[in-house]
């Protein structure tokens, strides 16, 4: 079970200052402001790379997505030379675990690039990588016993690392088989991790509620659910979606789920504006985390503008996040208050930093620029 003392409590609360100070007043920061912040969240972070493996690794996936969002809402130079200066570093190359989601994000890069016009973009690598991950056989696929992987997709992080890859490649290219391959897997980390009770997914197979006393469970007794990992698939969905051909037959399976999630994580908005890392327990670690609630803003956002959520109930909710977004950047352009790299909840301070966690920032920021 996971437990957290009183003093633990009281020390964690003390911590929470940046980030508990959102004030809504019905209107959204300037443009300028926002804009202002996503730069220098930018520059800040060009400044301080991570490469916890090399340039191609899911954080970095990650981190370039914002990066692309960023550039598509508001056109400037410095997005797009970030974006060239990390393909030509790849070579335009994707991962080496061709059946691991966690290698396919950075591909989008190229693919945005490619989109853009830009020649020496080349996307052949990520196709082929696309190709051998939904093809090629791999115990993952088949599912190994007594352990983790399952299935191809067996922890719901890889539901923002690999779908929306799919999804834009079969736009730019007009193939949509592997639309039909990706709904398959889709479903199968629907059908193992998504809590229909809850509409939140389990992390990984560690978190499925059986209904047996069980040790993973909040000191509330309620169950485990990670927001950054339900930040994964809610952005993710956002972004299958934009890709996905509004004819695609399962397109509204897709709709169903983005539609049920965010009323379910609104509902779950703290006063302060954030999300705090255990969503059903937000007195276990009673402080925002940037990184989850970035990605809840830019898709809550994302479906405003894409009119699938109304305006009247969620523009509250986002306009409430982003200020809080913005009092977690520091005056440098550091994006603070971003869980470490992890699989569950755990805490975050005013200094804790990654790049995902800028990405996160930039997707929203750039959503609500292209707010009317």
């Amino acid at each position: 079970m996971i437990v957290k003392s009183k003093t633990f409590v009281t020390a964690m609360m003390l911590l929470a200052s940046a980030c508990n100070v959102a004030k809504v007043n019905g209107t959204f920061p300037s443009e300028k402001t926002t804009s202002k912040a996503m730069l220098s969240a930018l520059k800040w972070q060009e400044a301080h790379p991570i490469f916890e493996k090399n340039t191609r690794d899911w954080t970095n996936g990650a981190y370039y997505m914002g990066v692309t969002r960023a550039h598509k809402a508001t056109q400037r130079q410095e997005y797009f030379d970030a974006l060239l200066e990390i393909g030509r570093k790849n070579n335009w190359q994707m991962g080496e675990r061709f059946y691991h989601a966690d290698d396919l994000p950075i591909g989008n890069v190229y693919l945005y690039l490619n989109a853009l016009g830009v020649r020496e973009a080349d996307i052949k690598p990520t196709g082929a990588m696309i190709q051998k991950h939904l093809y090629e056989p791999h115990e993952w696929r088949e599912g190994t016993a007594g352990k983790e992987q399952v299935i191809l997709w067996w922890w719901c992080d890889a539901l923002f690392m690999a779908p929306p890859l799919i999804a834009r490649y079969s736009r730019l290219t007009g193939n949509n088989k592997n639309l039909e391959e990706m709904y398959k897997y889709y479903l199968q980390t629907y059908n193992l991790l998504y809590d229909k009770e809850e509409k939140l997914f389990a992390r990984d197979t560690r978190f499925v509620w059986t209904g047996i006393a069980s040790d993973r469970k909040e000191v509330n007794g309620k169950k485990i659910f990670w927001a950054r990992g339900n930040g994964w698939v809610l952005a993710g969905l956002a972004l299958l979606l934009d890709d996905l051909p509004m004819n695609n037959v399962h397109r509204p399976f897709y709709e169903n789920l983005f539609k049920d999630m965010s009323a379910k994580i609104a509902g779950l908005q703290q006063e302060d504006g954030m999300w705090h890392t255990s969503l059903l327990a937000p007195e276990s670690f009673p402080h925002g985390e940037s990184s989850g609630t970035g990605f809840f803003t830019f898709a809550m956002a994302w479906g405003i503008n894409h009119n699938l959520l109304d305006a009247a109930i969620y523009k509250p909710v986002v306009q409430k996040a982003w200020k809080a977004l913005l009092d977690c950047q520091q005056k440098n352009g550091q994006v603070g208050w971003v869980q470490n790299i992890g699989a569950d909840p755990q805490p975050s301070d005013a200094g804790s930093w990654q790049n995902f966690g800028t990405g996160a920032f930039l997707m929203a920021g750039s959503e609500i620029m292209m707010m009317k």
